[in-house]
């Protein structure tokens, strides 16, 4: 009896070891952020909360869980309400074929990277509805700023992972990284192109500086989430962390060996590529200016989305010659 139920036992205590470690991943990077752009800007970040501020994530934790819940006069309440679930709610799905080691992995699915792609676009809904349901012409050109913005980055990060696909003959985020044994990918030259278009476009996709528009808040106050409060708001900063973890984390396995290392195969090699990536997108969040909107899409379609296009052609013209 007990064997009948025992995988789903297993999957139930994966489910609650990725929800564990998204919330402390969430806290930790939000640390992480402040010290990294402290250090860029020659100060100290928070110091005060545990040895060198390292229980402020869990102190802003509990005021945002204790902060009013306030719902904007003229709201589209349903939608301004649903908002936060779909921002929040895909990026944890994706960790549903996360190779994080060999065997440390909730499901191997044969098309892994397509349901990652698939379901972390769904987060641009979430955005949309969150300007358009608030009733407040900031969040709604935020909402709207998101949408052409997502959408359009969406294409070259496509291409970028397109051109592993090919190289690694398969969808599956293991396979792929069984493929990168004997040379991790970033080392080719026509991947080592598809890395950076990759890493610009993904950077594009969780709204980071330079391209973090929809928020803009020199321009926008905050943007899509101006009027959210509370647990609301912090939904949406955990879904921005977890979104960078992800980005991060596909990186590592797409392009960086995901677990391989030089030692033995783990979760330790992946998580530190992880990181290290998560480390050079905040590194370069603290270093640049925003561009301007026009800038933005302009970057997009004139200059990454060609070069991704002829990057694919590339690749399949060395895969024909080769073999």
């Amino acid at each position: 009896m007990i064997a009948h139920y025992l995988p789903y036992l297993k999957l139930l205590l994966k489910g609650v070891c990725v929800l564990s470690f998204i919330a402390v991943s969430a806290m930790f990077l939000i640390w992480l952020e402040r010290k990294v752009s402290a250090k860029v800007q020659n100060r100290l970040g928070p110091m005060i909360t545990g040895p060198h501020g390292s229980l402020q994530s869990i102190a802003d934790t509990v005021k945002l869980l204790l902060k009013e819940n306030i719902v904007p006069s003229g709201a589209d309440r349903l939608t301004w309400w649903l908002a936060p679930f779909f921002v929040t709610v895909p990026p944890v799905t994706a960790f549903l074929c996360m190779p994080f080691g060999p065997t440390f992995i909730v499901r191997d699915l044969n098309v892994g990277i397509l349901f990652i792609c698939s379901i972390t676009s769904i987060c641009v809904l979430g955005i949309f509805m969150a300007g358009w349901g608030s009733n407040n012409k900031y969040s709604l050109l935020g909402g709207m700023r998101s949408a052409a913005q997502i959408i359009s980055y969406e294409v070259p990060l496509l291409l970028s992972a397109l051109v592993v696909i090919m190289e690694a003959g398969t969808l599956s985020m293991q396979g792929i990284v069984h493929a990168q044994e004997p040379c991790w990918f970033f080392l080719k030259p026509n991947l080592f192109v598809a890395f950076v278009i990759y890493l610009i476009s993904a950077t594009a996709e969780v709204n980071r500086v330079p391209f973090d528009i929809p928020e803009a808040e020199s321009e926008l106050v905050a943007g899509y989430h101006t009027e959210y409060s509370g647990m609301k708001f912090a939904m949406f900063f955990v879904a921005e962390y977890t979104n960078l973890f992800i980005i991060s984390a596909v990186a590592a396995s797409l392009f960086l060996g995901g677990w391989l290392g030089p030692i033995r195969p783990s979760a330790g090699w992946f998580l530190l590529k992880a990181y290290v990536v998560i480390a050079f997108l905040m590194w370069i969040r603290w270093t640049l200016p925003r561009v301007r909107m026009d800038q933005m899409m302009s970057f997009a379609w004139k200059v990454l989305t060609p070069v991704a296009l002829l990057n694919v052609l590339v690749t399949g013209w060395l895969l024909v010659a080769k073999g």
